[in-house]
This record gives structure tokens, sequence and C-alpha cells, in this order.
């Protein structure tokens, strides 16, 4: 699948982030199965244990905006390597989108898609709580 537009979505996001502290732009685009793309920036405070990353914002906004199914999201930073979410963000993607493609891009804009289950194998999940 072409992610071209969800990773430019992520790409122009990152202009918005406020990493006061680490310095560290990122941004996201989540993509829903009716094509909506919802994005979101990395926010982090003094307290850093209340930072919030751009994937979960982008998820959370798409999420209280009503939506529900999503086909893929993209994160974006200014790292030569390809950026992927951090631990926290993976557990969060694959509570509250599940299997989907997920875009990695440097900073050149080129991207590679992997799915949930690569970024985070052996999850848990709702079936854990059983």
């Amino acid at each position: 699948m072409d992610y071209k537009n969800l990773a430019e979505s992520a790409v122009k996001a990152k202009q918005n982030a406020l990493p006061t502290y680490s310095n560290f732009y990122v941004g996201a685009a989540v993509l829903t199965e009716n094509n909506k793309i919802y994005t979101g920036c990395n926010i982090e405070s003094s307290s850093y244990s209340l930072t919030i990353c751009a994937e979960r914002t982008a998820v959370f906004k798409a999420i209280s905006e009503g939506e529900r199914n999503f086909k893929a999201i993209a994160v974006s930073g200014d790292t030569e390597d390809f950026i992927s979410p951090c631990g926290a963000c993976r557990q969060v993607i694959s509570d509250l989108c599940g299997e989907i493609d997920i875009v990695l891009i440097n900073s050149s804009g080129d991207y590679i898609v992997k799915k949930t289950s690569e970024l985070l194998p052996f999850a848990f999940g709702d079936k854990d709580l059983e």
C-alpha cells in the first residue's frame, strides 16, 4: 500500500511538537478505516512522566472523535534511521488499533512498513485479563 500522504502528514505534524527538554521532534498520523487522517506530535512537561508521545496523541485524538477502526499509523522523527514507537506507544497501538501497518519514517522522508505484531511480539492484551 502507498502511504506517501500518511507519511507526509506525520512529517508535517512534527512541526507542532513541543519537545522543550529533549529537543527530539516527533510527528505521527493515524489512518482510519474510512480514510480519515488524525495527526499528533510529542508534547513534553517538566514532570517527564506527564509527557505524551506523538503516536498516542494521534490515536487518542482519533478515538476522542469517535473513531474505532484503523488501517495504519505513521511515525516521523529527525533521525537517519527509521524511527520506531516506544514501548508504551506500541502497547497503545496494539490495544486500541490492533494489527495495523506501522509506517516508520526517517529524516530523508523514506519509509518502511511493519505490522504491530512485528514491533510488539507476544503482546499483552484483552485475552490476558480474562
